[in-house]
């Protein structure tokens, strides 16, 4: 896979950015109120950001993986 240099490194900086941005919004949500009821189960604020995160960083990985590919 051939692409110009300047699109594998946008890839790249894409697949960093997301994997040092979305970890600590995570840790956000996380420690939000709405994220435990009373009882201290997780809500389905909390589980929807996770799928969400989780997606994201799923993403971020294969468009860093793709990055490298384009590279070689």
């Amino acid at each position: 896979m051939s692409l110009p240099l300047g699109w594998s490194v946008l890839l790249l900086v894409v697949a960093a950015w997301n994997l040092l941005v979305w970890p600590r919004f995570f840790r956000r949500v996380a420690a939000d109120p709405r994220a435990r009821d009373d009882a201290g189960r997780r809500t389905r604020f909390y589980t929807v950001h996770a799928v969400l995160i989780g997606v994201s960083l799923a993403l971020a990985v294969a468009v860093g993986v793709l990055g490298v590919l384009t590279l070689t």
